[in-house]
């Protein structure tokens, strides 16, 4: 190694336990960066790359950013994913002979960030677990260091524990240095964007309770993580909640797929809140609200208590508008008590942060009030969980000023009356600057000199001030000189001496005693942290709860009932969020009836005309219905689902080279797979992405098993037409459509479910519409009506060569074409018939002549005769 400097040394041995971090190395007012860190840096920040002699051979790349900012650039390599160890002088540097001593102080991470722009207020930033045992289950875990809350669960398979992952939307999991790596790309593809590796499993670094209850292999999938957390967070961690345990089953289930396709959280095309059934019913006032608004809608309830529970409190704020109003005015300060309590335990609380709480504190009481005026149980329940913690709220009044400055070593943030001692130096340092006023106005008077001024600065301390112009007025020995400027003379005197050395001690003292006890309070409210945790949690499910009671005004939701035959009554039904985007705009309702004896639901229906809508928007009132909140419908009736499963929507999977059909089917698979009688199953246009008669069989073959081994409550969309036989062999499936007519040879969809099956796919309708060159939708035209007069011919010879490919009791019904390619003249020759007269043809075809009027068919037959004549 060459000969670096004893600075150099000592940065290198500090970054060898750092490999995989930026160590931004503390110098003077700068965080510093080195070699291959300082190169990276430069580029990912876009700062400059500069370099500094370290004693060796060559100069040493270097970078930096002030300490004061730093932490906007530290936001920056977060969010990409990167680690940061943040390195400082632990001693001090004026007290020091030779190299300053310095430690790293913490390891921040993208799953343990506590403040920055890079934690969203409304979503958890947890950091996951997972330990993988012999007996082939998983041990899997999250935490939000930020809030301090934990879970942990026992899963039984890989894609359960990429279920949960992707659940968490943890950035960070830490495993150990023996996972598979298998495994380990699968995790990658479902979003985590950093891994730590954690060996220790056991019991030592923290306090053990916070593990009471746990079953030995959820005790070491927490351990794991808490063992990290310690180890790279270097600080109290007091904050940190009993782990929870809790199981799969205790919800309904949604898979990844799922999540996405029906777009719970962040739609498909650009991940965005917005658009999301999270984004319609997020009417919270709180962060912590918001927070467990995401987490409820990831975690439907099973339990029909549990629902009837939350729904008798929507029902109950519902009725009481004018106190709903009220309470939801008051949330409105509550400012993000989890995250401020934890930032307590931390030790990063500033004052101003310690002001948020009590104003969120004081807040508290009025809404007790309030809720016990509504005379109600649960109301009462509500109240009596919500702390108001009286003595922490009046030691915040009494301790802290209202507008205290960010930094807390800077004084100004005690109040008066608070502290005796504070209160002595206080009154020696405002009396000292009087007693400057006075001598100032004294001296003036006494010298003549009207511009004499007292000053200070940091070199010299107070001085007394002349101009030059007047120093012929001074009488000789009256003061002593201290500084000369260019137009002026500096003095002082031995009694300003001894007051500026009273007046500079009080306010250092002052300082020093004003941090001592900021610190004191701050850790008299660590006491409090349980209790705030408790207050947290209570008010976040008064806020939930009050948003679900106003968005149900607001949209005229219903109470949603449950059955206990599995019975399915839509009326009037939704999608809630459709409905919200197309604001004023005319939405129209359908109805969904499904009971014993209609099981399946077989959609047909054009392109763009509502299939998938109407299939996402039952899936989504049963999901708002079992987190509890009302529904939009005039009257639904719904089964309590144990999980939901959806494939709408063409995608592929680039990461791990999977092409859409396989997408398809592998959501399918998994639909079929672990589906049970109480599960919603949504299938659009399955078998779409292969040949004709592959999709068709295979469509049909799916169609069968859920209904004969399954038995869900399915919707299955298709533009094979031909299934809609099956209605004839399977006793429990039934045939609907989503209407539409033509009009002037244009598509209108009407939106509207109706009972039977479409009679066609109106797809160069469609083309239509997106304005496809006139000529191609012609040619287009010309082609359906060749295919269509030859259908009968094709499906014969295709039934004859794949008979054993070819699914049973579809194709035998097929609608045959009116005509053929060929006609017969008066001479009994066949004549070949040109491509206008076959154009004509299809169009008269197409119409629906039982559908229009006798003027409007007139009307279309005297065309269809100009355009033959042309």
């Amino acid at each position: 190694m060459a000969a670096y400097t004893p600075m150099m040394m000592q940065y290198l041995q500090i970054k060898a336990d750092y490999q995989d971090a930026f160590l931004f190395f503390r110098l003077g007012d700068f965080y510093e960066m080195f070699f291959e860190d300082a190169i990276k840096a430069s580029q990912e920040l876009e700062i400059t790359l500069t370099s500094r002699e370290g004693g060796g051979t060559e100069k040493i790349p270097m970078c930096g950013v002030p300490y004061h900012s730093a932490s906007g650039y530290i936001d920056l390599l977060i969010a990409k994913g990167y680690k940061v160890a943040i390195c400082e002088q632990t001693e001090d540097p004026k007290a020091t002979k030779g190299v300053v001593r310095r430690e790293v102080v913490q390891l921040i991470t993208p799953g343990t960030m506590m403040e920055g722009r890079g934690l969203n207020e409304k979503e958890n930033n947890f950091i996951a677990t997972v330990t993988d045992f012999l007996d082939g289950t998983f041990g899997f875990g999250t935490t939000d260091l930020s809030t301090g809350e934990s879970r942990m669960v026992l899963l039984e398979s890989v894609e359960d524990l990429l279920n949960e992952l992707s659940t968490s939307g943890a950035r960070e999991v830490v495993l150990s240095s023996q996972m598979k790596e298998s495994i380990l790309e699968k995790m990658k593809a479902r979003g985590a964007i950093a891994f730590s590796i954690e060996d220790e499993t056991s019991i030592k670094n923290f306090n053990s309770s916070i593990l009471s209850g746990l079953e030995e292999r959820l005790q070491q999938t927490a351990a794991r993580l808490l063992n990290y957390l310690h180890r790279t967070q270097k600080r109290s961690l007091e904050h940190l909640q009993p782990v929870v345990a809790y199981e799969v089953r205790q919800f309904m289930k949604i898979d990844y797929y799922s999540k996405r396709n029906l777009e719970l959280t962040e739609t498909i095309r650009n991940t965005a809140k917005k658009g999301s059934l999270l984004w319609l019913l997020d009417e919270t006032k709180t962060a912590m609200g918001a927070r467990l608004l995401k987490q409820m809608i990831n975690r439907p309830l099973l339990s029909l208590r549990e629902i009837h529970r939350r729904q008798n409190i929507v029902e109950l704020f519902l009725r009481n508008y004018f106190e709903r109003g009220d309470l939801r005015e008051r949330l409105r300060e509550v400012y993000d008590l989890e995250r401020l309590a934890g930032r307590v335990a931390f030790g990063n609380v500033n004052a101003r942060d310690l002001v948020q709480l009590k104003k969120s504190l004081l807040q508290i009481p009025g809404i007790k009030e309030i809720l016990a005026s509504l005379d109600d149980s649960e109301a009462t329940k509500l109240s009596n969980n919500l702390d108001s913690c009286e003595e922490l709220a009046d030691l915040l009044e009494q301790a802290i000023v209202e507008n205290p400055p960010i930094s807390i070593k800077e004084g100004n943030i005690i109040l008066d009356g608070y502290d005796e001692e504070l209160d002595r130096y206080r009154d020696a340092s405002r009396n000292g600057k009087a007693w400057l006023a006075e001598l100032e106005q004294k001296e003036r008077v006494k010298t003549g000199v009207k511009s004499l001024k007292i000053g200070y600065n940091r070199v010299f301390g107070y001085y007394i001030e002349v101009t030059k112009a007047n120093l012929h007025l001074l009488e000789e020995g009256r003061y002593e000189r201290k500084q000369t400027l260019s137009n002026a003379e500096r003095f002082i005197t031995p009694e300003l001496k001894e007051k500026e050395a009273l007046i500079l001690q009080a306010e250092e003292k002052i300082v020093d005693l004003e941090y001592n006890i900021f610190v004191s309070v701050r850790e008299q409210v660590k006491e409090y942290i349980p209790r705030l945790q408790a207050l947290a949690k209570a008010v976040s499910e008064l806020d939930v709860l009050l948003g679900f009671a106003e968005l149900s005004e607001q949209r005229h939701y219903t109470r949603p009932s449950f059955s206990t035959d599995r019975t399915l009554t839509l009326r009037d039904g939704r999608h809630p969020v459709v409905e919200k985007v197309m604001n004023a705009q005319q939405y129209v309702p359908n109805d969904c009836m499904m009971d014993s004896e209609k099981e399946l639901l077989l959609i047909t229906g054009p392109n763009m005309s509502g299939k998938s809508t109407y299939m996402r928007q039952v899936a989504l009132t049963a999901i708002m219905a079992q987190i509890g909140c009302f529904v939009p419908a005039e009257e639904a009736v719904l089964p309590v689902f144990d999980q939901v499963f959806t494939r709408i929507g063409a995608a592929d999977d680039l990461i791990s080279g999977q092409s859409t059909f396989m997408v398809e089917m592998l959501e399918a698979n998994n639909a079929i797979t672990n589906a049970t009688e109480n599960s919603l199953i949504l299938f659009d246009e399955i078998g779409r992405g292969t040949s004709t008669y592959d999709g068709m069989a295979l469509a049909q073959a799916i169609i069968e098993y859920i209904h004969e081994k399954i038995g869900a409550k399915t919707l299955f969309s298709t533009h094979y037409h031909e299934l809609t036989v099956l209605d004839e062999k399977l006793e429990k499936l039934r045939n609907v459509h989503v209407s539409a007519i033509e009009q002037n040879g244009k598509v209108v969809f009407l939106h509207k479910i109706k009972e039977g099956a479409a009679d066609k796919s109106y797809g160069i309708h469609v083309a239509k519409l997106a304005e496809l060159p006139d000529s191609l939708i012609e040619r287009a035209d010309e082609i359906l009506a060749e295919l269509e007069s030859n259908k009968d011919a094709s499906v014969k010879s295709i039934g004859e060569k794949e008979e054993k490919l070819r699914p049973s009791n579809v194709i035998k019904d097929v609608q045959l074409s009116f005509f053929n390619e060929e006609t017969t003249s008066d001479t009994g020759k066949r004549e070949q018939i040109n491509s206008k007269e076959k154009r004509v043809l299809g169009m008269l075809n197409s119409l629906h002549i039982l559908e229009m009027t006798p003027l409007e068919a007139m009307n279309r037959l005297y065309e269809l005769q100009k355009t033959l004549r042309k």
